[in-house]
């Protein structure tokens, strides 16, 4: 993690021939938006390639980058963007040249793929008994190609600590979010969301596969009431109470938030209570307890659980990653 803003984290996207264009430029353009409360930028971001050739794209051209894999040597972050390399997509092998690109990576880098860049990582062994993702669509070709990965077909991105990957195309801007969130806290990976003007948060663990149908009689489905209880997470916010003001029976108002987010209401609810208590550790001194009352969590002790689960640190440990000068909790 990247806790000391003075210090530039260096990220090396590779691109392997037959990449994928949208997902190459996702890192420069998201991850290069990540500055401090100055405008300083927080990682130092290139583009390099296993060797000095240009690459081809899967969408009608040909890239020259200005970097060759030496650039992998002092990357903290190396991100593998999606490829129709047919090596790792087909054989279940890593072509000499990448598996000598790879040998460059220092030991300790973190490593990230984006959408059918997980073939690369599967291909080199980086993933073999641990969780990983990849696009929906190429899931039973990757199981047959990388049996000891422990693929989950159904959620947008996994973090395994040193070892993230991504679902398809879009994932990849979840993903880098999520890393800039990791290293440097959320006001500055909203930042970066507003100038890309993306959505700042989808959770990893969202399903792929969420169906938006369109609204029906004209109504906005459940976004209204979405936003109604963003603005009131420290209450109870039962159920009932959500369907009610969405004017719907609690069968029917599950099945369209299910529909329009990709998670059950309850889910939602805690994802954006502890969403809140993450902001509020990190902007304010206040006590962990009220921190817990404020964003709906009930206690310290409730708050204390939730987090584990679902970044594995205590508030107070989070607190001293993101806000070093709190004396407080």
């Amino acid at each position: 993690m990247c806790k000391d803003l003075a210090m530039v984290h260096r990220v090396a996207v590779l691109a392997i021939d037959e990449a994928v264009g949208y997902d190459l430029t996702i890192p420069p353009q998201v991850m290069r938006a990540a500055v401090d409360a100055g405008g300083t930028p927080l990682y130092e971001v290139v583009v390099c390639g296993v060797d000095a050739k240009p690459v081809r794209m899967t969408t009608g051209f040909t890239a020259l980058l200005d970097h060759g894999p030496e650039a992998l040597e002092t990357a903290d972050t190396v991100i593998v963007p999606g490829t129709r390399s047919p090596g790792p997509r087909h054989l279940g092998t890593l072509p000499g040249d990448i598996a000598d690109a790879f040998a460059r990576v220092r030991p300790g880098a973190r490593v990230m793929s984006i959408c059918t860049g997980a073939f690369v990582l599967g291909a080199a062994g980086l993933l073999d008994g641990r969780p990983a993702t990849t696009h929906w669509k190429f899931v039973d070709e990757f199981r047959a190609l990388y049996p000891s990965v422990r693929l989950d077909p159904d959620v947008l991105f996994v973090d395994d600590g040193d070892v993230l990957t991504s679902a398809g195309l879009g994932a990849g801007v979840d993903l880098c979010l999520h890393v800039i969130r990791t290293d440097f806290g959320s006001e500055v990976a909203n930042r970066a969301a507003r100038y890309c003007v993306v959505p700042p948060w989808r959770e990893g663990g969202q399903s792929q596969f969420i169906d938006r149908p369109l609204p029906e009689g004209g109504s906005d489905g459940v976004a209204p009431t979405r936003a109604w209880a963003l603005a009131r997470l420290d209450e109870p916010l039962e159920l009932a109470a959500m369907a009610e003001h969405a004017a719907m029976s609690v069968r029917t108002f599950s099945r369209h938030f299910r529909a329009e987010t990709g998670l059950s209401p309850g889910a939602w609810l805690i994802q954006q209570r502890i969403r809140l208590a993450r902001q509020l550790l990190e902007t304010t001194d206040l006590p962990v307890d009220q921190v817990a009352e404020r964003a709906g969590l009930g206690s310290a002790t409730s708050l204390r659980q939730h987090l584990r689960t679902a970044i594995g640190v205590s508030p107070l440990v989070y607190r001293k990653m993101f806000r070093p000068s709190s004396s407080q909790g």
